[in-house]
């Protein structure tokens, strides 16, 4: 009976054996020791080189295409009409007559009415002054005249108001300036009051309030005013031991927290993978903290590419922060 327990061992043994074996020449043929191809290695290296500046190339183009066909083009048009508006001189041949015209008669091609002013007859049947047509024409070169006087005005007003050299700077700082009066208009109690207004509005519209509440957080966390600051950039083991993770130390410890322990701690907040806007609260012993010479913005650049983004450039010895440094009280 021995013999038969012995026997039925060396055959389980043997089975196992050649399962394993089995098993390991399937994940060799699989490819475990695969070497990748090369064309395609070379293929993987030239996109790694080629990919990060061609799409940081697209996006500054489409930034830019936005920009200029919802802001630059709106204005642009709307300045020229405004410009065109009060300023244009376009008169109808069928208010010209003998009584208003100096020299000349109405369907000539040039009329000098009695203020002295000198019209241009354009295909329309319009006129318009000799300087602005002149000016257009010396502008046009050989290209065939605008039809119309109010073309005319058109591209009268473009290349003397409206250069883009002219505007676009000017544009911007008006932008800028506009935003400055904003900021200062909601700084102020009834401008809090005014715009709160409108944020509970669109609270209520489905859908907008969804989209608008993600980017609010978004630009509130890049542009707004924080009320937590963020004094140093430390590691913790966390959520358990042997796995560190990015904290942001924000004020110290509760006093309660401190009696009890009879140790020192920080209160610092550890961002969340890609929103850093939000995360954990903890209280942790500030002997078990490691601080990291990186800045906050290096700290927020990683956590929002998933470790994607490692900083490469610390900070300067001189201006670090030793561990011993006092936390102001107006970050706790």
């Amino acid at each position: 009976m021995n013999s038969d327990i012995s026997g039925n061992d060396s055959d389980r043994g043997t089975l196992a054996d050649e399962i394993s074996a089995k098993i390991a020449g399937s994940v060799a043929a699989v490819g475990g020791n695969k070497r990748p191809h090369p064309i395609r290695s070379a293929v993987f290296r030239g996109l790694g080189v080629i990919l990060p500046p061609l799409l940081t190339i697209v996006f500054f183009l489409w930034v830019w295409v936005t920009i200029r066909n919802y802001v630059i083009e709106p204005v642009l048009k709307g300045s020229r009409e405004t410009i065109i508006t009060f300023s244009a001189d376009i008169i109808q041949q069928k208010a010209l007559s003998s009584r208003n015209i100096l020299q000349g008669r109405p369907g000539e091609e040039r009329v000098t009415l009695k203020n002295k002013k000198t019209y241009i007859r354009v295909n329309d049947g319009t006129y318009v002054p000799e300087a602005i047509y002149d000016a257009v024409s010396q502008e046009m070169g050989l290209e065939a005249m605008p039809p119309t006087g109010l073309e005319i005005y058109n591209r009268y007003v473009e290349e003397t108001y409206l250069k883009p050299y002219i505007f676009v700077p000017v544009l911007f700082i008006l932008f800028f300036f506009l935003v400055y009066l904003i900021g200062k208009f909601i700084a102020a109690g009834i401008g809090k009051l005014f715009w709160k207004a409108i944020e509970q509005g669109l609270e209520k519209v489905p859908l907008v309030n969804t989209v608008y509440g993600a980017i609010k957080k978004v630009i509130d966390f890049l542009f707004g005013e924080r009320d937590v600051q963020f004094s140093r950039v430390v590691a913790i083991e966390w959520p358990r031991k042997g796995i560190w993770a990015l904290a942001l130390v924000t004020g110290k410890g509760l006093f309660d927290i401190e009696t009890h322990t009879g140790e020192e701690h920080y209160s610092v907040l550890v961002p969340t993978s890609p929103m850093p806007m939000t995360g954990f609260t903890l209280t942790v012993k500030k002997s078990e903290t490691l601080e990291l010479t990186i800045t906050v913005d290096q700290a927020i650049q990683f956590i929002v590419s998933c470790g994607v983004v490692v900083p490469t450039k610390t900070i300067d010895e001189n201006k670090k922060k030793p561990l011993d440094s006092p936390i102001p009280d107006s970050a706790v």
